[in-house]
């Protein structure tokens, strides 16, 4: 099938090559005419793992190109598939759908034919509606069906998740627009992948319930992680004591410093927006969102507390700014709020990552960026492990203490233990143990 993808940011870039490796004809379409120009050159703009192999083969192929021509892309496609940002609209949190409309707009006054336009964005119950709308205003006469695909990718694991899914979410009542839906997940149809279909209104809030679901999860256990520190409890006990029960399950029940993200803290926002609009309270969510924004700045201030109480002037070395491993995602990290609030205290910060450097470097102003966490941990007083990254899992310990002026780990993942830190004698601080 011939497939136009609106958007080339980390939703398009991996739904396109992804859908090309299945064997349909993708074309990006992007406005970003330097961004568009550099993956002509088969230059990524993001970081994911097996990205750059998966574009490359498919550009070969002849199956994945690049443009800034929407109408084109439109002419030429079965499905497009409308994949920009919805990020939190200044001044109220609610989802900012300027640039779906925008692209809507753009589509319909190009619909030659029938066509089905799918949001694959994360957007709003009624949405689809709206897009519906708009292009019918642009084009009274347009052949075509508006459809709710919501993406369920993980940041770092994508294309695992795009080929492998949990399940495939189809939001559509119009039989022909189904149809070609079904054509475009054929591959996974053979490989047994979970198809769900629902009506628009139930898929574009199944996203959002997942995601908001999910952040509960996160917040729950890291309450229960302080519960744990005053009782003598260990969280990672609790949790997988819990996570055993097959009502529950394990995923998500690892404390530390808070979610973060382009995903979990701009949909719960939307969510209880959405959720106001309809007069609806979202009484848990609510607590969600407020319990994770109070932790980020709290685990800021556990290392404090862990230095003396007194941070001015000591230097404290930050291991890991994007928000989890296997991305150069920092929207919303947990390391943004922790070092902003060492900083507020007086602290130093010293920082390194192996990814996430240059976009940190952005919103972070006086912090020094390292080339490995041994030169980070040079002279500090504290050495903490924000991101789990696999090469913060094997340090060589002695090496770290070596570099410090005071010896604290502080280790807001849990990948440590405290028998193998305390022998070398250097002081550990973790989450709820």
């Amino acid at each position: 099938m011939k497939i136009g993808v609106v958007g080339s940011g980390y939703v398009g870039l991996v739904s396109g090559a992804c859908f090309a490796d299945f064997g349909h004809e993708v074309t990006c379409v992007d406005i970003d005419e330097e961004k568009t120009a550099a993956l002509c050159r088969g230059e990524v703009p993001i970081f994911e793992p097996g990205l750059d192999t998966l574009i490359e083969r498919n550009m070969a192929a002849g199956r994945l190109s690049f443009t800034t021509d929407l109408a084109g892309t439109v002419r030429g496609s079965e499905v497009v598939f409308i994949a920009v940002g919805t990020p939190s609209r200044r001044g109220d949190g609610h989802a900012d759908l300027s640039y779906v409309e925008s692209a809507a707009r753009e589509i319909g006054a190009a619909i030659e034919g029938f066509t089905v336009v799918v949001t694959k964005s994360t957007v709003p119950v009624g949405t689809g509606e709206r897009v519906e709308e708009i292009i019918r205003e642009a084009n009274p006469d347009a052949d075509f069906a508006v459809v709710s695909n919501p993406e369920f990718l993980r940041e770092g694991a994508a294309i695992s998740d795009f080929k492998r899914p949990d399940r495939i979410v189809i939001g559509s009542d119009n039989p022909r627009a189904l149809e070609v839906m079904r054509e475009v997940y054929r591959p996974l149809f053979l490989n047994k992948s979970p198809v769900v279909e629902m009506n628009r209104s139930s898929a574009e809030l199944a996203k959002y319930a997942s995601n908001a679901f999910l952040a509960t999860k996160i917040a729950f256990i890291n309450e229960i992680a302080d519960l744990c520190e005053k009782t003598g409890a260990d969280v990672q006990n609790v949790a997988h004591a819990i996570g055993l029960d097959k009502r529950i399950g394990p995923k998500f029940l690892h404390a530390g410093p808070g979610y973060g993200g382009s995903c979990f803290p701009k949909d719960t926002l939307a969510l209880l927006k959405t959720a106001q609009d309809y007069e609806v309270p979202q009484l848990i969510v609510e607590s969600v969102v407020s319990s994770n924004d109070k932790r980020k700045r709290a685990m800021g201030r556990r290392i404090v507390h862990a230095i003396g109480d007194n941070a001015r002037g000591k230097k404290v070395a930050i291991l890991g700014l994007t928000f989890k491993p296997e991305t150069d995602d920092t929207r919303d990290s947990p390391a943004i709020a922790i070092i902003q609030a060492l900083q507020d205290a007086g602290a130093k910060v010293a920082a390194y990552d192996p990814q996430g450097v240059e976009q940190a470097s952005m919103v972070l102003t006086d912090v020094d960026y390292a080339s490995s966490p041994y030169e980070a941990a040079q002279d500090a007083e504290a050495v903490v492990i924000v991101t789990e990254w696999d090469e913060f899992r094997a340090l060589d310990l002695s090496r770290i203490r070596d570099c410090m002026r005071d010896l604290v780990l502080v280790d807001l993942r849990n990948i440590y233990h405290r028998q193998e830190v305390e022998r070398l004698g250097m002081k550990y601080v973790a989450v709820g143990r």
